[in-house]
C-alpha cells in the first residue's frame, strides 16, 4: 500500500497545478454541471491513462531519445492554445445570452479534452516523461501497485475540480461567466507565449 500512496501523491503532484487541462474542466463544471460534466472527466481520465500506461511502457525513452521532438510538441502546443484561448474570448463577446445557452456536444467535449491533454506539450512530457520515468524505476513486482496509485491520482483530482466549479455554477450570473471566459482565454494564451519562449529557446 504504500508503494500506492508514493503513486498517488507523486501524480496528484504532477496533475493539481493550474494548466490548460484544469481549465477545461474547471469550464465545463462551470457550464453544464454535474453529471454532464461526467464526459469531460472520463476523457481527461482515459487520457492521462493511457499517457501514464505509455510512458511506463517506455515511450519516455523515445521522447528524450528523439532529438527536436520536445521543439515539436512546444510548437504544436502554441498553436493549439492559442486557438483555445481566442476561442475564450469570441465566446465572451457573443453576450450573457449566448454563454447561457448550454455546452458543447458530447463529441466535442472528448475531442477538445483530448487535444488539450496530448497537444499540450508539458502534459505529455510530464506524465509520459516523469511519471514513466518513476514507473520504470520500481521493481517489477512494484510497477503495477505504483502506476495505479498515479493513475487513480488523476481520476481523483478530475472528480473534485470538476465536482468543486459544478456546486459553484449557482453563484455563476452570465456576467460573471464572462469575466471567467476572460480569464480562461488569457491563461490559455499565456502558456502559449511560455512555450513558444521555451521552444525558442531550444
Amino acid at each position: 500500500m504504500d508503494i500506492f500512496f508514493a503513486g498517488l501523491l507523486l501524480g496528484l503532484a504532477m496533475i493539481t497545478p493550474i494548466g490548460p487541462q484544469n481549465i477545461f474542466l474547471i469550464n465545463q463544471g462551470f457550464s453544464v454541471g454535474m453529471p454532464r460534466a461526467w464526459v469531460a472527466v472520463g476523457a481527461a481520465g482515459v487520457c492521462d491513462t493511457v499517457l501514464i500506461v505509455l510512458g511506463g511502457a517506455g515511450a519516455s525513452a523515445v521522447l528524450q531519445s528523439v532529438p527536436g521532438l520536445k521543439t515539436v510538441l512546444l510548437v504544436v502546443g502554441v498553436g493549439f492554445l492559442s486557438y483555445l484561448g481566442v476561442q475564450c474570448f469570441r465566446t465572451s463577446t457573443r453576450g450573457p445570452d449566448a454563454l447561457a445557452t448550454g455546452g458543447l456536444p458530447w463529441t466535442r467535449v472528448v475531442a477538445r479534452c483530448a487535444s488539450v491533454s496530448v497537444l499540450n506539450p508539458h502534459s505529455v512530457l510530464d506524465v509520459v516523461g516523469v511519471l514513466g520515468v518513476a514507473i520504470a524505476t520500481q521493481t517489477p513486482d512494484d510497477r503495477p501497485v505504483f502506476a495505479a496509485g498515479t493513475v487513480s491520482a488523476s481520476w481523483v483530482w478530475f472528480i473534485v475540480l470538476t465536482s468543486a466549479a459544478s456546486s459553484l455554477r449557482r453563484w455563476l450570473t452570465p456576467q460573471r461567466r464572462q469575466w471567467i471566459d476572460w480569464l480562461s482565454g488569457s491563461l490559455l494564451l499565456l502558456f502559449a507565449a511560455l512555450f513558444a519562449i521555451e521552444a525558442v529557446r531550444g
